[in-house]
């Protein structure tokens, strides 16, 4: 009887996790909302710089990496979506309007079935927004040395070897 007791309150234990879900969606809703404001603020900026005629010297540069800043966003507010699914699909229940969504169009990007494959597919989203921050930092780097310029050649090189072999992980 101790047993059934103990084991009961173990398994239930596992509704703890609805923390990690709800503050896991709390958190993504917040950098979609930041991140859509970034946004805003730099159209705004690219349009009063415009229609005052002025041209800054770095221009293109600012407006790029706020852009990108707010891609950077976009992506872990997504890691966080996953996580939150993902947490909630292992731990507490299926989600049923996702698999009624799931057959009717054929998405299975939420379906999380495996803590690895939520590992998985975490990880290739962080791995993406990486390679966004490097593609932010780099935008205001000056190379002043044909070193500096091989350096970066080898960067880009590595990031694309590595992008075509994360493709590569989980295909059969």
């Amino acid at each position: 009887m101790l047993e059934k007791i103990f084991e009961g309150g173990l398994w239930h234990s596992r509704f703890i996790v609805i923390l990690a879900v709800i503050f896991g969606l709390v958190g993504s809703i917040v950098l979609f909302v930041v991140a859509s404001m970034d946004i805003f603020a730099v159209a705004s900026y690219a349009f009063n710089t415009i229609s005052t005629g002025a041209h800054p010297e770095h221009f293109h540069e600012d407006i790029v990496s706020g852009i990108i800043g707010a891609v950077d966003l976009y992506l872990i507010a997504v890691v966080m979506l996953l996580f939150a699914f993902g947490i909630y699909e292992l731990f507490i229940s299926k989600i049923d309007a996702a698999e009624d969504s799931n057959e009717q169009n054929g998405s299975t990007i939420l379906a999380i079935h495996s803590l690895d494959q939520l590992k998985d597919k975490i990880a290739k989203v962080i791995i993406m927004v990486l390679v966004v921050s490097f593609f932010q930092k780099v935008l205001h780097t000056n190379f002043t040395t044909p070193l500096e310029m091989l350096y970066f050649a080898f960067s880009i090189t590595a990031l694309s070897v590595g992008l075509y072999f994360l493709g590569k992980v989980g295909k059969h």
